[in-house]
């Protein structure tokens, strides 16, 4: 077995530890400076923290323009303007999906994400294509991340005929999650459209994530009627509903039963805590036992020019939308971007870097004292069952941040830099 050490840093801000590691597995965790020297060093850490692997739960990797020209905004105010402009924008795109994606992959990946949900679009207006493309970029980026895939059926799927074809051809290509997009506001048809998906998930033996933006109490009662059909179909564990804007509409006290009934059933919720529509309690449904996750949404993309895929970025953007300061509540937040995102199949994967044997990552914290000192050179590592592999990023370093990854068969160290994007 080989074993290598990450010298010095500090699992979740604690006392300074040397990370023994067995090829891409943690062995042992030991106080700083106790590690045999003779034993390699993968990277010094220099007192900087360790955190678990961060766990971008929903993405559209499919649809992003990241490394392309700048392109203005030109979609309409509502969500049917935006479905449209980004069909006009995306059905005659000259540059591969391949070749937006996988620049914007490599650049979540060298911010501390290795486990990611992607939506991709399986809808009339281009096929399977976006399926196609993003199967095959899932190989070439196999040995350093998981992803995993939706089929959404982003136009609507009772109302594109031809929908829900597709999305069973998704699924026997070995799309793992059958998606769903706002039943009533966007279908039409509430119970057929749950019908439908229920349907393939049970058929197909997969899990459930639907995107639910309908607002108020139609939006709690589809949230009712997914509990029901998760209940129905067998489906415990294995259904997210994403956005549930609708959760935000309540007082917490008035949504405990809910909450209670959606923790009985292992239902997730996933929020990117946007700040102009309402938003699930999350404390309050953490605290009733509902797993709560969160993630990027569109990055770049035909609906808006935001996002650069930083999940610690995005805990700190929920803490703001939130209010919370207190530091329990922000290890809330980095709990919902890490460890708390265990919500679709692979719990063990997110067990954070505490104790000997569990995975874990790390990311973002500035080391005590660094004072003014030369910025050291950017790398990352990544290791998979054995397979150690090291590249270098390119430039300087402006205000460099050492982190250091180790995480469910992978290791991976970096010294963040404050690039645009990519990768050498």
């Amino acid at each position: 077995m080989n074993s290598q050490v990450i010298r010095n840093v500090r699992p979740l801000g604690g006392a300074a530890v040397d990370v023994v590691l067995d090829g891409s597995s943690i062995r042992a965790m030991v106080p700083a400076g106790s590690a045999s020297a003779q034993l390699p060093s993968l990277i010094d850490g220099k007192g900087q923290l360790l955190l678990p692997a961060l766990v971008e739960s929903h993405v559209h990797f499919d649809k992003t323009l990241w490394a392309t020209p700048w392109r203005p905004n030109s979609a309409g105010p509502t969500r049917n303007h935006r479905i449209t402009n980004e069909h006009d924008v995306l059905k005659n795109f000259d540059v591969p999906v391949a070749e937006r994606a996988g620049p914007l992959i490599e650049h979540c990946i060298a911010l501390g994400s290795l486990y990611f949900r992607s939506h991709v679009d399986a809808q009339t207006v281009w096929g399977l294509r976006h399926i196609e493309a993003m199967i095959e970029l899932r190989e070439k980026y196999k040995h350093l991340i998981d992803l995993q895939f939706v089929a959404f059926p982003q136009g609507g799927m009772l109302i594109s005929p031809g929908t829900a074809d597709l999305m069973r051809a998704a699924l026997d290509m070995g799309v793992e999650v059958v998606g769903g997009i706002d039943p009533a506001a966007i279908d039409r048809d509430p119970i057929r459209h749950l019908e439908t998906i229920f349907e393939l998930a049970t058929r197909y033996d997969r899990g459930i994530d639907i995107h639910l933006h309908d607002p108020g109490d139609l939006g709690r009662w589809e949230i009712e009627r997914i509990a029901d059909f998760t209940q129905s179909s067998g489906l415990q564990g294995r259904v997210m509903i994403s956005h549930a804007y609708s959760l935000g509409a309540f007082p917490p006290n008035d949504l405990t039963a809910l909450a209670d009934r959606l923790a009985g059933l292992g239902i997730s919720i996933m929020t990117c805590a946007p700040p102009q529509v309402t938003v699930p309690p999350v404390a309050m449904l953490r605290g009733r036992g509902v797993n709560v996750c969160s993630g990027s949404d569109g990055i770049r993309d035909a609906w808006s020019p935001m996002g650069n895929g930083d999940m610690l970025e995005r805990a700190m953007l929920m803490a703001l939308r939130f209010g919370w300061s207190k530091d329990e509540d922000l290890a809330m937040a980095l709990d919902v971007v890490s460890v708390g995102s265990a919500c679709f199949g692979h719990r063990e994967l997110w067990t954070g870097a505490r104790m000997p044997g569990q995975s874990g990552t790390a990311a973002g914290g500035e080391s005590c004292g660094s004072g003014g000192g030369p910025q050291p050179e950017a790398h990352r590592y990544q290791s998979r069952k054995s397979r150690c592999t090291r590249r270098r990023l390119p430039g300087p370093l402006s205000q460099a941040k050492s982190d250091a990854y180790a995480s469910h068969g992978r290791v991976c160290c970096r010294l963040q830099r404050d690039i645009a994007r990519g990768m050498a």
